[in-house]
């Protein structure tokens, strides 16, 4: 790639000379001698071999290249004095990056809201939040390329910080051979249906979570492929709630009515990495999840559009 000609410097003194109306002005702003300001300039053109600046009475005023070219470096100015601010919060101790796995039946709205309250305290700091599903975010976790995790596992070795519950519920198609019945139902009726499962994304020791006595199965890659196999009549399934309120309310699913076990509501953890301690980013992100995860989803999802 080759080098650019004109320096960031000479960019700035351009700025400045446009935005104070001239070359004294811009000299006084720039603390410097109004004849340094005038050869930087005239040197900048020279570079750049076109015209940036005519002068108009006593004004100096952009060309047609000028203004365009001044439009982009003032974002190029911008990017570099962000880039020198997080060097320096960086040689503070604050983090260029926070790593977050989350599992997928966790709700989104919440990191929505969580995510959304910690962008205007980030310092540039950025979020690579990855999803995985069961025994996949403790793989990531145990890994060492996560610095936050969220799971509904006990995770061994490591010491998980208590969050809500997420409902799962079963549920099927209303036209679904199991709400024909009309009555009550037990894991007997189950057994002879087609049940919906997500598979696992961990590698070394997938497991399998929540009942799976039906004779037949069919496993999906992820809970939205799961909601949309059962909407179809296509099998039973147990799902989060948050994830299908609209298919209940729009009567494309329909819970079933099973004497135990119809809905299961295991709780979810979160936990930080063992291997360096948190940084001031981390650590308000990890405040911003909790503070999030208390307040009643209902609430999360009605006041998205306004976040605190």
């Amino acid at each position: 790639m080759k080098a650019p000609r004109v320096t960031l410097d000479q960019w700035r003194t351009l700025q400045a000379v446009v935005d104070n109306g001239g070359f004294a002005q811009a000299a006084d702003v720039l603390h410097r001698s109004q004849s340094s300001v005038s050869y930087t300039v005239a040197r900048m053109q020279e570079q750049l071999g076109v015209p940036l600046l005519r002068i108009d009475g006593r004004k100096a005023v952009l060309t047609e290249a000028g203004d365009v070219l001044l439009r982009r470096s003032r974002q190029l100015v911008k990017q570099a004095s962000q880039l020198e601010d997080l060097a320096h919060h960086m040689e503070q101790g604050w983090e260029a990056e926070v790593r977050l796995v989350v599992d997928a039946a966790y709700p989104s709205a919440r990191l929505v809201r969580a995510l959304t309250a910690f962008m205007p305290q980030s310092r540039g700091c950025r979020v690579r939040l990855r999803e995985e599903v069961l025994s996949g975010v403790e793989e990531v976790l145990k890994e060492g390329v996560a610095d936050l995790a969220i799971s509904a596992y006990n995770i061994p070795g490591f010491l998980g910080s208590e969050m809500s519950p997420v409902e799962f519920i079963a549920v099927a198609h209303p036209e679904h051979p199991l709400h024909r019945l009309q009555r009550e139902l037990n894991f007997q009726d189950l057994e002879t249906q087609m049940q919906v499962v997500i598979r696992d994304s961990g590698r070394h020791q997938p497991r399998d979570m929540g009942w799976l006595g039906a004779e037949q199965r069919w496993t999906v890659g992820s809970l939205a492929t799961a909601a949309t196999f059962v909407g179809s009549g296509l099998g039973f399934a147990w799902l989060p709630r948050h994830m299908i309120e609209r298919e209940l309310g729009d009567g494309l699913l329909k819970p079933l009515p099973l004497d135990k076990g119809g809905s299961r509501k295991p709780v979810f953890f979160l936990y930080a990495s063992k291997d360096k301690a948190l940084g001031p980013a981390t650590q308000i992100l990890t405040d911003l999840i909790q503070r999030f995860d208390a307040a009643p989803l209902d609430a999360v999802l009605g006041s998205r559009a306004s976040p605190a």
